[in-house]
């Protein structure tokens, strides 16, 4: 599976990147904002995207909104792992078309769970 790391912490995207590749998920490329990751997504594919929330230029909830009107990303899963873990944050990623939430600081069995049930059949 690939994965597509959307997050303007380059630390951030490590973390995940190695979480990833520990529960053995080696591909995953890294894009710095939103814009970024749509640019990326136009010349590759991802199989979940992974994004944060809190990015300059454009935000999680917007970027998950533009993934969901393109036609070739509209059915890629996305989860969201941010700070923000109000329910009303939660309400909005949902409504923006996030399929699954995970608050910071997580575990890799975390992020294993919520990839397997996320992962495409």
């Amino acid at each position: 599976m690939r994965f597509l790391i959307v997050d303007d912490s380059s630390t951030m995207r490590r973390i995940v990147a190695n979480t990833l590749n520990k529960l053995g998920y080696p591909q995953s490329t890294e894009a710095g904002n939103g814009r970024e990751a749509l640019e990326r997504l136009g010349v590759e594919s991802a199989d979940i995207i992974i994004t944060d929330w809190n990015m300059p230029e454009m935000n999680g909830v917007e970027f998950v909104q533009a993934v969901r009107r393109t036609p070739a990303t509209k059915d890629v899963p996305v989860l969201m792992i941010t700070t923000n873990a109000g329910k009303a944050d939660i309400v909005e990623a949902l409504n923006a078309g996030v399929t699954s939430y995970v608050v910071k600081p997580f575990t890799p069995e975390t992020l294993r769970e919520k990839i397997e049930a996320m992962r495409p059949r």
